[in-house]
């Protein structure tokens, strides 16, 4: 079975995601890459570099610097004339760009897997994970997004996949790329982080988060993380939002500061190794996942925290 992966890049290096996904196609065949970009060279010989990869296409032009979905899927469908099944990593980009190649592909996406059971059998994630299904594809080309918590990074070294050009398929005039509001931090990136200080709404003010978070944070040497009630509430930008809609994320240590625990945050945190819950309600749900829970006031609790850390 030929399996075709959409590297996540930032036109310079590959995204620790793209390593998760690499191990999850390499349980159906053989793994060619796929890095779509502008001035993209560097994230290709990063991919060539990846364990397990014998591949890399490079479609290198300036319609692809951005990831626009518009133009990349109609790439993507062309090179699947090659291909058994396409993967790519359950993020915003793959969730952007799988959805049109499936419909192109005239194709139900499979989404999240967890695991590859064979080579159309996968597990994946129901009801906000309190339930796992197993989906059988009968589709000749599959389409698959990767929750990358659930499977091992491939090694980033140790690989010597060999470097092909694909042609662009041309811009299509469906989109244009306008501009990006970016954060910017020093901080580990939230998917990436092996630890994670989360808030939520309890803080009451954006500034609670400046501090009583960030100071643990940056003590931790940890990205920060948000509930979505306090991303409703202002309080954090939205990509710092952890659960079911926000990032899906498994740290070493999540600590999870005046969080209840509702359904949709715990299925993006809790396959957590390590979850430190702190709250004063001693019946908040988070507790049923913690490993460690402190039932206390988090203004208090925090800051005596950090103190000692």
């Amino acid at each position: 079975m030929s399996v075709l992966v959409l590297a996540e890049n930032d036109n310079v290096s590959i995204k620790d995601a793209t390593l998760a996904t690499v191990t999850a196609a390499a349980r159906l065949g053989e793994v060619h890459v796929l890095v779509a970009g502008h001035g993209c060279m560097g994230a290709a010989e990063a991919a060539s570099k990846i364990a397990g990869v014998t591949k890399v296409l490079v479609a290198d032009d300036t319609i692809y610097a951005n990831q626009l979905a518009e133009n990349i899927a109609p790439l993507i469908v062309g090179l699947m004339a090659h291909y058994d099944a396409l993967l790519a990593p359950a993020t915003a980009t793959g969730k952007n760009i799988l959805p049109r190649v499936a419909a192109l592909l005239d194709s139900q996406q499979i989404s999240e897997i967890l695991s590859v059971e064979s080579a159309d059998t996968f597990t994946r994630p129901i009801y906000a994970g309190n339930a796992i299904a197993t989906v059988t594809s009968t589709d000749a080309k599959k389409v698959i997004t990767v929750r990358t918590t659930a499977f091992a990074k491939a090694a980033s070294t140790g690989g010597n996949a060999e470097i092909e050009a694909v042609a662009s398929s041309g811009d299509k005039g469906l989109s244009s790329f306008i501009g990006a509001d970016l954060t910017k931090s020093d901080r580990p990136e939230l998917t990436a982080a092996k630890i994670i200080v989360s808030g939520g709404r309890a803080l009451g003010s954006a500034d609670a988060f400046h501090t009583i978070i960030e100071p643990l944070a940056d003590k931790l040497g940890a990205a920060i993380g948000a509930s979505r009630a306090a991303v409703d509430a202002g309080y954090m930008p939205n990509d710092y939002q952890v659960g079911q809609t926000g990032k899906i994320v498994a740290p070493e240590l999540y600590i999870a500061a005046g969080i209840s625990g509702a359904i949709q945050h715990l299925a993006g945190m809790k396959d957590s190794k390590i979850i430190v819950a702190i709250n004063k309600d001693e019946d908040a749900p988070i507790f049923q996942v913690a490993d460690f829970g402190l039932v206390a006031d988090l203004f208090k609790a925090v800051p005596e925290m950090t103190s000692k850390t």
